[in-house]
């Protein structure tokens, strides 16, 4: 599975983005979709995840209540919609895909594919 994540850009507090996450190479039915973020210095975290083949989704506990995920299957594309976005959000944001039977969903070792990333960046 190959992965294109798009979508980052530059936002000022309180504004919205959304990212999208393209699979090719085979069908993303039977993955978990994940997006992950990493800031400069910091550890890859956990944003959020949209489960297969329910749709669950869970959410980091800094992003939950602001970002929602969802997947259009007929075009293996899953976006995150950020909203009411602060500077501490800025990070490269990478969309990642993972058997959904194996794993857990929040840790980014669990992930067998991954996008690029993208670059999101929130002035104050």
């Amino acid at each position: 599975v190959q992965l294109q994540a798009s979508g980052g850009g530059l936002m000022q507090a309180g504004g919205s983005l959304r990212l999208s996450c393209a699979a090719s190479g085979r069908t993303f039915s039977s993955y978990d979709m994940g997006w992950f973020r990493q800031a400069p210095g910091r550890e890859r975290e956990f944003v959020g995840v949209i489960r297969w083949p329910s749709g669950i989704t869970y959410y980091g506990d800094s992003v939950k209540g602001r970002f929602t995920m969802s997947r259009d299957n007929a075009k293996d594309t899953v976006f995150l919609q950020m909203n009411s976005l602060k500077p501490e959000d800025t990070a490269v944001y990478y969309c990642a895909a993972k058997n959904y039977y194996t794993g857990n969903y929040y840790l980014a070792g669990s992930y067998d594919f991954w996008g690029q990333g993208t670059q999101v960046t929130v002035s104050s």
